[in-house]
Parts: structure tokens; sequence; C-alpha cells
């Protein structure tokens, strides 16, 4: 445990202020048409595969933010899948996979993946819709971005250096090329030229140039869309087509709430909205029609890159945890930082999306050990915090203060009824339960589809059981 961290015991402790109030049902909510699953920590927290899992029960599984710099990994039996751009319900057949425009796109890597999936025997022709209004990822986007990674002095953000937030950057400036430009023989040559030399203008002032061939790469991409082709709609349109013709949609998110670019640990973060909004905006379905709202986290915590974590577990503790959970990038293989599960940064990401389920992923990995800290609140020097601060400086000083929950010596993994868990673990997730005034609905035991929890009466179950 950190040195200096704050430890409570017993049951008399008190939890920190930062307080919701009781969203919890008493009995089974109506089942609605639409569901957003989103991350609630710094991302990697599972939710490929409560995707998965539920996309079986609805017609359209889009993908609204971020780029090929989140990944989820699905595994099916044998079978093991690690997607960046495509949507996990790509996985079932009879689904419509979207790639909404608030996606960044990479055509390389998207094609890669595509020609991936077709090779493991996986339907893409008939199933998969790219929106026209997706921005895209160019050669200079990562060249930019490493720059700015590497400048002397310059605070790291920890970014993947594929060029996600540069792209992002001119979507917001308005000088962005969109998958609608690409596919214009007549207009994308001339944006292309111009806005290539501007950006090699603009790395050689810094002295970052790297030798590119622009009319290469302008042959390259023309070729990137004729392979695109016949995947690309106006996939707004498509949407809120297919809801009015009664047909069920299910919003995955990308990234998670504590890398929002407005509600996260800024400048730490990632360049979209990774928050219950940004699935709207990235998408073009307007917030009436989310009906539930299911985050997704880890029964501990982890994080990538750089940034402040409160409860990170440093030395040989975090790098037994993360062996234990093989927490490492789906995307990058870069290794993750571990810490305890943090209830005043999950209330905080609770208010932020109004969640109306919880899903707990890797309870297993805490098989065996004799105690779980658990974060119960904060204090900012010396005095209680309620409320997540805004700059990341004051953030990084925060001491946790931890509640001590017994641990359990028995596995986990593979069990499906959450009766045959053992006490302590039951214990362990009624406390979070009662701390985050939300239902736990549903808890992984493994990788696998068929290693999950999923508690009957609960939300969860009515959104992902048809």
């Amino acid at each position: 445990m950190e040195s200096g961290a704050v430890v409570l015991t017993g049951s008399n402790c008190s939890l920190s202020s930062l307080q919701l109030g009781d969203t919890r049902s008493a009995t089974p909510q109506p089942l609605m048409s639409n569901l957003a699953v989103l991350g609630l920590q710094w991302g990697d927290e599972g939710k490929g595969k409560l995707i998965d899992l539920a996309a079986e029960h609805y017609d359209i599984v889009v993908r609204c933010q971020g780029g090929n710099n989140a990944g989820h990994t699905v595994r099916v039996g044998e079978e093991v899948y690690k997607l960046s751009l495509v949507p996990s319900g790509i996985l079932r057949s009879e689904k419509t996979a979207v790639v909404g425009n608030g996606v960044v796109i990479n055509p390389e890597a998207l094609l890669h993946e595509i020609d991936s999936l077709r090779a493991a025997g996986v339907s893409i022709e008939k199933n998969l819709l790219i929106s026209n209004r997706a921005h895209l990822v160019f050669p200079y986007h990562p060249m930019l971005e490493r720059s700015s990674e590497s400048t002397p002095g310059k605070r790291k953000i920890g970014t993947t250096s594929r060029g996600i937030g540069p792209c992002y950057e001119d979507k917001v400036a308005r000088r962005g090329i969109r998958v609608a430009e690409l596919l214009s023989t007549e207009l994308f040559p001339q944006r292309f030229r111009s806005i290539a030399e501007e950006k090699f203008s603009v790395a050689e002032a810094l002295g970052v140039a790297e030798q590119w061939d622009v009319e290469g790469a302008l042959q390259l991409y023309q070729g990137y869309a004729e392979r695109l082709r016949p995947f690309v709609a106006d996939t707004g349109k498509f949407l809120n087509d297919s809801i009015r013709q009664g047909k069920r949609v299910l919003f995955e998110g990308a990234q998670a709430t504590m890398l929002d670019i407005d509600f996260g640990t800024y400048p730490y973060l990632t360049s979209s909205n990774a928050s219950a909004g940004g699935l709207c905006t990235g998408s073009g379905v307007s917030p009436r029609l989310l009906h539930e709202i299911v985050g997704v986290s880890k029964a501990y915590a982890t994080r990538v890159g750089e940034g402040p974590f409160a409860t990170e577990l440093h030395g040989p503790g975090g790098d037994a945890l993360r062996e234990s959970g093989g927490e490492y990038g789906t995307v990058t293989g870069r290794p993750r930082r571990c810490g305890w599960f943090d209830i005043p940064l999950l209330r905080y990401a609770h208010s932020i999306n109004h969640l109306s389920s919880l899903f707990v992923t890797k309870i297993d990995v805490l098989d065996y050990l004799e105690t779980i800290p658990v974060c119960v609140g904060y204090r900012y020097r010396g005095s209680p915090l309620d409320w997540m601060p805004a700059i990341s400086e004051e953030y990084a000083e925060v001491e946790p203060v931890y509640k001590e929950m017994p641990g359990w010596d028995r596995p986990t993994s593979g069990i499906t009824d959450f009766d045959r868990l053992p006490r302590a673990a039951k214990d362990y997730i009624a406390f979070l339960e009662d701390s985050l005034d939300v239902e736990i609905g549903g808890v992984s035991t493994g990788p696998e589809r068929e290693q999950t929890i999923i508690r009957q009466g609960s939300v969860l179950e009515a959104v992902v059981s048809a």
C-alpha cells in the first residue's frame, strides 16, 4: 500500500461525502430499446466482453469516439479477437456494426482489421458501415504527435503516438478531412496536397519534419478510398431510421470517463468525450434515445500512460497485480499501472453518466489476497475532499483513505452463479454496491463469454436478455 495512506478498519468507517442519491431499483425495470456501455476508470475495464454478450440481443452496435488508440479484447472459445476500430458486435454475423462520425479513422489500420476479421471467418461485407462524416488520420498526424511527446521541457501525456490527438485538433480547427471528402475524386487531391504542405512547413519550422512522399501518400489514400467505399454511409441517418423502425441499438464506448476531454484528469486524457454525452454527438442519435447506461469497472483499477492515479500500488505489490491480471495494453502492449478500487472516483463517474447498472470485471484477479484495500474517501492537504479536483496537480496530491476488506481463499474463476461466490467476495461486491448507490448487475469471473455472472432481477439482466 502507498505510504502515508489513511487506513480505516472495522464497520464504522465513514465514507467520503462524494455522494449521489440512491439510483438503485427495488424491482427490475422494463426492457427499453437502446443501451450504452462505457468505461468508468481510465479504460481497459473489459467493456468488450459485456458489449459482446449484450450484442446478441441488439440489432446494431455503434462505436462513437476515439481511434485506433483504443481496443477491445473478446474471447470466443479458443479464438481471441483484438479490435481497435471495428465495434465488437461484428463478431455476431446477424448484427450490423457501425463506425460512427465521432471516431477518427486511420484507413490503413481499419483495412488491416477488416482483413484480419475476414481471415478469421467473420462476416464483414453486409455487416459493417462507416460514417461519411468521420475524420481521417493522415501520415502527418503521428509525425506531429511524436514530436509533441518528445519535445524537451513539454509535459508528457503518454499518448500512443498514433496521431489521434492531432486529428481531433484538425477536426475542431475545421481543417480536417473526412471520409466523405476522401471518396470525392475531385475534392480530395487538392485538399490533401494543400493541408500536407501546410503541415510539413509547420514540422520543418519546429525542426521535427520527417521525410515522406506526399504524392505517394495521396495515391495510397486514393486506393484506401476505393476499398472503403462499399462500407461508407450516412450512419446518423441509418441509426435514426433504424430506431424509428423499432430496431435496438447498442452504443459502444471507447476509453473511459476519467479520460474524457472535459471531465477526465486533464491534460492526461484522450481527445474525445468518452462519457455518455460523447455517445450521442459521436453517433448523431439524441440523448433521449439512450434508454439505459451501464458502466464497466474492474474490481481494482488500472491506468496506462502518464497522469495522477490516487490508488496506484507501487513496487512488488503492483507488479504482482499486473501479472495476475495480465495488465498489458490491447493496442500497444504497454504495461498498465495497477491500484485499488476507488469509490470516490467511481461516484464521480456515476454522476457524469447517471448509470443504470454497473458491471464489475476481473473479480478473480483478487483471489487469494489476504486483505483488499478499497479507497473510500479523499483528503487534500489534511481536509476531506468532496469532489474530483479539476487540476491534475491537485489530484496528484490527494491522499486516499482506505478501508481494508477481507479477502477470500478460494478461486472464483468461471463461477456463473452469484450465490456460489465465496462469502467474502459477495461481501466485497455488496460493499462496493452500497458505497456507490448503484446496482452491481453483473460480475466477470474470467475472460471467456461464459465466465460471467448476470444477477437476477437487475437492470443489467433486463437489458442483456431478450
